[in-house]
């Protein structure tokens, strides 16, 4: 399909909806413009990987000519030294063009994002500090030079959702470590060089306190993927199964020190919803198809219906919740830091939950106000449809898990406990 429309819609990050009111830094303005110049051939090769539930290995090329495979690099270690709030603006705009690349994409900047600044201000022992140092700077280089690093959280168990130590083992060595496990859902499985895999120390009784954070070369002995790949939707991140069967790896593996990940996940919640952008991005991207759709903007349609008050007031419910929903993310993204306030970390639950809903809720209204011409497959929006419907089974912050912590939140103080 021609995508053409994008370029009328995708205005400049001052004059678009999706960041109206949300002051920009110049380097802001600079990323989204970059995105911009990239992300229409981004929409045409979606149709493709979505049909054949290939990895968008072409889109890579692009973002490693532009530098944003270092994205989350602190600058100093040559990066550009996108912050929190940056990253997650970005990542939302090239959602906008292709949600598997987003969501992908997000997989690979974790690793850069959970281990420069928020590391850096943990309480750190000067020997972690310069292990950190030294491990990282070798990880970024990586990075920097072009390879890819994905992060297979699931495992099909509560582990994922910080409920018990990962099913996945770490046995020190007197050289390193030897990994064995299993992920699920493993996002660019047989496309990443690395993947940063969330393990638990082998020690006689571990809790979650031994999670290691350790990244594996993709082409080191013992590690495989298995498995089919054919999803409702996000079909285009290939999410197969790792499996690591007593995989060596060094001591420089380790993205972050020992015990520090639990730190690191309980000071800084936020760190949990970088997927969230992916699904502004996406509900953005299916209300701007529905009205060029209805104003006869799109290629293949002929005909204007925006003059029908059943379309005005199924796209006006649309704008309510979109706006609502970046609302919500323009102050929770603002309102990263160290140890949060108990009403931050409620409103990042909230914005969570909003955005993954509402995603789900304004390409489902899509559907209906278009019509049945717009279920076709030369157009996005049966794309957008089904990878919409994905955003609530994201671990480790689901639709249920953050409606369980807003009520209890709500209802119980600090510490409080039934009798």
């Amino acid at each position: 399909m021609d995508s053409s429309y994008l370029i009328k819609y995708a205005k400049s990050a001052d004059a678009n909806t999706m960041f109206d009111g949300a002051p920009l830094t110049d380097l802001q303005r600079e990323l989204l413009a970059r995105v911009d110049q990239y992300g229409v051939a981004w929409a045409e090769r979606a149709f493709k990987h979505d049909r054949e539930a290939s990895f968008p290995t072409a889109n890579y090329e692009d973002l490693k000519e532009m530098g944003f495979l270092g994205l989350c690099v602190p600058k100093r270690l040559g990066g550009i030294g996108a912050d929190y709030r940056t990253y997650a603006l970005v990542a939302s705009r090239i959602s906008y063009y292709c949600s598997t690349t987003a969501n992908t994409f997000n997989m690979h900047n974790a690793n850069a994002l959970w281990t420069a600044d928020m590391v850096d201000a943990l309480e750190l022992t000067p020997e972690q500090r310069e292990s950190h140092e030294h491990n990282r700077a070798l990880h970024y280089g990586h990075m920097l030079a072009g390879k890819i690093y994905a992060q297979p959280f699931s495992e099909g168990s509560g582990a994922a959702a910080g409920k018990h130590p990962f099913g996945t083992s770490a046995h020190k060595t007197a050289d390193g470590w030897v990994l064995n496990g299993k992920k699920i859902f493993a996002s660019l499985s047989g496309h990443a060089d690395y993947y940063g895999v969330l393990c638990t120390e082998d020690v006689a009784e571990p809790t979650r306190a031994h999670t290691m954070f350790m990244a594996v070369p993709a082409n080191a002995p013992g590690v495989s993927v298995v498995g089919d790949w054919d999803p409702l939707g996000m079909r285009g991140t290939v999410s197969r199964t790792l499996l690591l069967k007593n995989v060596v790896v060094p001591d420089t593996a380790q993205l972050m020190p020992q015990g520090v990940y639990i730190q690191a996940a309980s000071q800084y919640p936020h760190m949990f919803m970088t997927l969230t952008p992916c699904y502004m991005g996406l509900a953005q991207a299916a209300y701007d198809f529905a009205v060029a759709y209805l104003r006869a903007e799109v290629s293949d349609v002929n005909v204007k219906r925006r003059m029908y008050p059943t379309k005005q007031f199924g796209v006006a419910e649309m704008y309510v919740k979109l706006q609502q929903a970046w609302a919500l993310f323009h102050r929770v993204t603002s309102e990263f830091k160290r140890n949060p306030s108990r009403t931050e970390r409620m409103r990042a639950y909230a914005c969570q939950y909003t955005i993954m809903e509402y995603s789900a809720e304004i390409c489902s209204a899509a559907v209906k106000v278009c019509g049945g011409q717009a279920m076709l497959k030369n157009f996005p929006l049966e794309r957008m449809f089904r990878d919409s419907r994905c955003g609530s089974l994201m671990l480790p912050w689901t639709a249920e898990i953050c409606l369980d912590r807003i009520g209890h939140g709500v209802l119980y103080e600090e510490g409080e406990r039934d009798d």
